[in-house]
């Protein structure tokens, strides 16, 4: 059976780009992801392969992680910027033997791939393969999501892949940063990713499967930055939680001389928080304390426990958890937290 026809047998509604937006009851989706685990078909993140022996190099040369200590099977996240430094794209890497292994944020699979390939110079030996079209990726999220994976592959350590076989169908498998509890990801082959889908459900009664919808509350609540708003040209790495995805020790690489000089002051003008309000609202729009703007409100979702969850861009000085704030100028919040990796000077205020 096709995939997609095999999830809307279970219940799910598709988006435009055919990944279940829920599967009837967001808010059985949601209690599942705090208290256990969801499977989610995530097959709008880009995937694809780098052979040849300046596969790494290409990679770390323009982004802000060092990739060229990957050890084989091991993984890491690093973020492409432009020329000033602001945020052009997000991919986490797993280093794959003769092959590096490249999972891109959603819809950005292709810009990415595009951009890597205007980035190879004649004397460079790079070869980039798409993956996407011939697999589908599945994720486990959530408290209980290192039980599930954990039975699949016992000595996968965090940030690492392998490859296993689920139902006889040989899947690459992968741990990644988590939003809740754990994160595993699943690479299935077209053509058995029907029987994989249902040989996870089948062997977990307790992991349910889920949509976006609650993927991006999740995403929220967490305080994880999202594609066109945390993850844009709005913003550097280090203001929006990604300290550890950037290395101050490797060499030079596109945007690497501001990322450098903000990391030697050792302050920002701004940083990301996690925010609680009153009401929804849709994002962005400015946030402010006693009528002067302080930034951004990035991102916001309903939760569906009936929270209103929210991912703010402001100023250092005012990011302090518990404040009240006022967003879209009449709707009160609060700010709840500092996610992501911070600044040490700013972790310890």
């Amino acid at each position: 059976m096709n995939p997609l026809d095999q999830q809307v047998a279970r219940g799910a509604v598709l988006a435009a780009d055919g990944i279940p937006l829920h599967f009837g009851d967001e808010h059985r989706e949601y209690h599942a992801a705090l208290t256990n685990a969801v499977l989610m078909d995530r097959s709008h993140e880009g995937r694809f392969e780098i052979a040849g022996s300046s596969r790494l190099d290409l990679l770390h040369r323009i982004s802000t992680n060092d990739l060229l200590t990957l050890a084989p099977g091991e993984g890491r996240p690093t973020i492409f910027t432009s020329a000033i430094a602001r945020i052009l794209d997000r991919a986490t890497i797993y280093h794959r033997g003769e092959t590096a292994l490249v999972i891109a944020e959603p819809g950005r699979g292709t810009p990415l791939r595009a951009y890597l390939q205007r980035n190879i110079f004649f004397n460079d030996d790079a070869r980039l393969q798409d993956r996407a079209d011939a697999t589908r990726q599945f994720v486990i999220h959530g408290a209980k999501a290192d039980d599930v994976g954990s039975r699949l592959a016992p000595e996968l350590a965090p940030l690492h892949c392998s490859e296993i076989s689920i139902a006889g169908v040989p899947v690459v498998i992968a741990r990644d940063k988590p939003l809740v509890g754990g994160h595993w990801r699943l690479i299935v082959p077209n053509d058995g990713a029907a029987e994989v889908w249902d040989a996870l459900l089948d062997a977990n009664a307790n992991l349910v499967p889920a949509g976006s919808l609650t993927y991006n509350v999740l995403r929220i609540k967490a305080g994880r930055p999202g594609v066109g708003h945390e993850l844009s040209t709005e913003f550097l790495p280090l203001e929006v939680g990604l300290w550890d995805e950037v290395s101050f020790t490797k060499g030079c690489y596109t945007g690497q001389e501001i990322i450098a000089r903000m990391e030697s002051r050792g302050k920002l003008a701004k940083t990301i928080v996690t925010l609680a309000l009153d009401q929804s609202v849709e994002a962005p729009v400015k946030i402010s304390i006693d009528g002067r703007e302080i930034g951004t409100l990035s991102s916001s979702a309903r939760a569906p426990d009936g929270d209103v969850l929210g991912i703010g861009v402001i100023k250092v000085a005012a990011a302090q958890p518990g404040a009240q704030v006022v967003a879209a100028g009449t709707i009160p919040a609060r700010i709840t937290g500092l996610p992501g990796a911070q600044p040490p000077a700013l972790a310890e205020d």
